[in-house]
């Protein structure tokens, strides 16, 4: 059994869930001590009860504590069984990140599988929905399967009530090198909002306009119904010819609007300024398909402590150790390759 120490490098619920996703894959069973160490509110929160709840539900697994606020789990894999699910949160905890938990073990299994999932669409410290179907979902499909997912409502954060539908048609991962992001083909900033002032949108929109020196075609205002709110979400998009890069600012309880958007707009502007393929958040999505597939690479920015932490852990379960070059012009080539087992 694999032991893990949930407080070691980034120390958050990504543990819990690449655990799952890889032990589902190679039927290693796994205890975390520990579990979200390093979070203002250790131990595990519903998202990632849930989460795991999706995993036996898909493997025929068990676990142990698996109750909101343990600090520590038990997981012994079964077979992954391919069929139609529905999971709820229950809360506005993050429908993506349930997703990140069981998609690979479905896309790996030997039929196609749909899912329901409820909960948030659009949460802060998770990738929002818009990110996982332009950034992340059409690189999983390069490398063989094909995964569609719908937003049926969004939900956001406190109220929640999000639904997504995915359709998983599996395949064997091959392996992509992506080196090169290619030409600009579009980009654009949408500011989103439910239930609350259009101001808040408009300044929002306001400062990446001036900020970004991007057209007022290319920035505009989004009102949702006020049912599915209240929310605010500002995302900027640049799709290239080989990838997208979407990043997001939440609109908070006490945090100006123009806040919101310099932050957005300075991370948008360092993945800009750079030459990486993937931007930060993309990386750590991408670690685990292209471990599966058994090598394959991509460049990146900076490797983020969320990112080693990743491949720590699939090293642990795979025996692939994840290499991280510098190149010139500051970003990363990332790359898989086979542990070398001394004599």
């Amino acid at each position: 059994m694999i032991v893990i120490d949930g407080s070691e490098g980034e120390g958050g619920g990504q543990i819990v869930r690449n655990a799952c996703a890889l032990s589902l894959v190679t039927g290693e069973p796994f205890r975390i001590v520990n579990v979200r160490a390093n979070r203002a509110k250790p131990g595990l929160m519903r998202q990632h009860v849930t989460a795991i709840e999706a995993a036996c539900t898909i493997g025929g697994s068990d676990c142990e504590g698996l109750t909101v606020g343990s600090s520590e789990v038990m997981f012994r894999p079964g077979t992954v069984v391919p069929g139609e699910y529905r999971f709820a949160v229950g809360t506005a905890g993050s429908t993506g990140l349930v997703l990140q938990t069981v998609l690979m073990p479905l896309v790996l299994a030997n039929k196609p599988s749909r899912l329901v999932l409820e909960g948030g669409t659009h949460n802060m410290l998770a990738p929002p929905f818009d990110f996982i179907t332009k950034a992340f979902l059409p690189i999983v499909n390069r490398m063989g399967p094909r995964v569609e997912a719908r937003l049926v409502r969004h939900g956001f954060y406190p109220r929640g009530g999000g639904r997504i539908e995915v359709d998983i048609t599996p395949a064997q991962l091959s392996p992509l090198d992506c080196t090169e992001r290619g030409a600009l083909l579009d980009r654009s900033a949408c500011a989103l909002f439910a239930g609350l002032p259009i101001e808040i949108a408009e300044r929002e929109i306001g400062v990446a306009r001036e900020s970004l020196g991007w057209s007022e075609r290319e920035c505009y205002v989004r009102e949702l119904p006020a049912d599915q709110g209240p929310g605010n979400l500002l995302m900027l998009t640049a799709a290239f010819e080989n990838v997208t890069e979407i990043v997001s600012g939440f609109g908070q309880l006490g945090v100006p609007a123009e806040r919101v958007a310099k932050t957005a707009v300075g991370r948008m502007r360092g993945y800009l300024g750079s030459s990486a393929f993937a931007g930060p958040y993309l990386a750590d999505q991408l670690l685990l398909p292209f471990a599966l597939a058994g090598g394959g690479s991509f460049t990146t920015v900076k490797p983020s402590q969320h990112c080693l932490t990743a491949a720590a852990i699939i090293e642990r379960f795979t025996g692939r150790a994840t290499r991280f070059v510098q190149q010139d012009g500051g970003s990363h080539l990332v790359s898989l390759e086979k542990i070398r087992l001394h004599a």
